[in-house]
């Protein structure tokens, strides 16, 4: 379903106009029939002003589902994973400090170093 689509179709289900829209949130009305047309795709900012107006959660203007099942983001054995814990945090946490204190040359340079190693030792 399109976001435009589902926009309008929220708005007139609420029984609210376009300026009532403009009052609540602050958005020009002729940007809310942008939206609605599909000349213009709104932020994700955007869309949690209009969530607020109709009074229902972000996932909504995406599916037409009431509920939507909560994905399993991380597994148990996650836990085990390098730079997850302990010392091993700690250095990864300085890596990524260094690397971002690099300028792009010296950064690809790294890179590179490390794909040649790990082909390297991928060949062993």
């Amino acid at each position: 379903m399109e976001l435009g689509v589902k926009l309008r179709e929220l708005r007139e289900a609420k029984n609210l106009s376009q300026g009532d829209i403009e009052k609540r949130t602050g958005l020009v009305r002729a940007y809310t029939s942008r939206v609605e047309h599909g000349h213009t795709v709104p932020s994700i900012g955007t869309l949690e002003k209009y969530a607020n107006v109709f009074g229902i959660p972000l996932y909504r203007f995406f599916t037409d589902e009431e509920t939507v099942a909560k994905p399993e983001l991380l597994r148990s054995e996650t836990s085990s994973l390098w730079g997850s814990r302990g010392k091993e945090r700690s250095a990864f946490r300085q890596l990524a400090k260094a690397l971002s204190r690099m300028d792009e040359r010296d950064r690809m340079l790294l890179l590179n170093m490390a794909q040649g190693m790990a082909r390297r030792s991928a060949k062993r």
